[in-house]
Parts: structure tokens; sequence; C-alpha cells
């Protein structure tokens, strides 16, 4: 699994940067990433690519573990390219949902200027839409509640309201996942007939890279 792996080697480094680096370094690291909306305005590019380089606690948090158990998983059937699209799109679009109201809030005197400036990063939004689109492709019987457990643990965050905006951007996330269901089980399927023809590995490589 090249892209989990290489991906989990990157946030490592990371989170060993933010762990021996001076306070304020770290500080103004984690908010040059942050993709609130005064960022997003400027170079959304750049700070969505930033914002995914950071694990908010460390890489010694369970949500380590969740990062490589979902990954690696989702890598394993549809191939590492697939999975890093998965990922992504989670990563902008819940960013996307959660940060444009703010921005039309703040436009229209709804929330104070100060909001434009939230801190905001880390790979917790293509996590859960990764996990979404996992739990597809598992079987029924494990399907339903492994969905459902994760939808109740980011529903109780949303309604502790300790940052409801973080957290409806789990819930957007998790809802992406679970929309390209139709999309991982049909890769899943095409992967899984290549391994079964002759020079399986080259046209595995092919299938992947597509």
């Amino acid at each position: 699994m090249p892209f989990t792996f290489g991906y989990a080697a990157v946030l490592a480094g990371t989170s060993l940067v933010a762990a021996r680096a001076a306070p304020g370094l770290v500080d103004a690291l984690h908010r040059g990433s942050s993709t609130d909306v005064a960022h997003l305005a400027a170079a959304p590019v750049p700070v969505l690519t930033a914002s995914a380089l950071w694990i908010a606690g460390g890489v010694l948090t369970p949500y380590t573990l969740l990062f490589l158990l979902v990954l690696a998983g989702l890598e394993r059937r549809i191939g590492g390219v697939r999975t890093a699209g998965i990922f992504l799109a989670g990563h902008v679009l819940a960013t996307l949902a959660t940060e444009v109201p703010v921005g039309l809030a703040v436009l229209c005197g709804r929330l104070p200027p100060a909001s434009l400036h939230r801190l905001d990063y880390g790979i917790s939004f293509g996590v859960a839409a990764t996990a979404g689109a996992l739990t597809g492709l598992l079987r029924p019987w494990l399907r339903w509640p492994a969905l459902a457990l994760a939808a109740a643990v980011l529903l109780a965050g949303l309604l502790a309201r300790r940052d409801p905006l973080t957290d409806w951007g789990h819930v957007i996330a998790l809802a992406v996942g679970v929309s390209a269901w139709p999309w991982v089980r049909r890769w899943e399927r095409v992967i899984a007939q290549s391994e079964q023809m002759p020079g399986n590995n080259r046209l595995r490589q092919n299938i992947e890279s597509a």
C-alpha cells in the first residue's frame, strides 16, 4: 500500500516537527496551513494541501491508527490513486461546505470578521470520507453496523457542540464517502477480475493508474 504508508511517513515527519520545534513556529505553521475563509480565498490549492499534512494532536493519537486501517483497507481493494481521490474529495468538499457559509455569514454581518481566520487543519475530513467509502465494500452484516457506529460517533460530536463547524464537516465527509459506493464497488470488481487474468500484475497496475 504505497499511498497509505507514503502518506503516513509524511504525517510522521510533520508530527515530529510539531513535537520538537519551538511552540511559536509550530503555531505559525498550523495557522499558515489553516483552511479558513481568508486562506481559501487567497490561495485555495496550497492551503488545502498544507492542511492535509498535519494530524491534530500528533501522530500518537488514536486517529493515526484509524487512518492506517481505513486507508490501507480501501487502497488494498481499489488501489492507491483512487483511494487518494476519495480522500481528497472528502477533504476538499467538506472544507468548502463548512467554510463557504462562514464567509457568507460574515458578509451578511451575522458573524464577526474574526471568523474568517478560524483555525482548521488536519486529515479528519479525508479519513471520514475514506471510512464511508470503505463501508460500502464490506459484507452487509458488517457494513451497516460499521456505518451506524461511524455515524453515531460523528453525530455525538455534533450534538456536544464543541466545534460545530468541524463536526458538520465530519458528517459531510462521511456522506461523500458513502456517495462513492457505486464507484468503489465497480473499481473493486474490475481489479478482482484483473487478478484472475494472465498477466494480471501489469493489467492491475494499468487499471489503478487509470
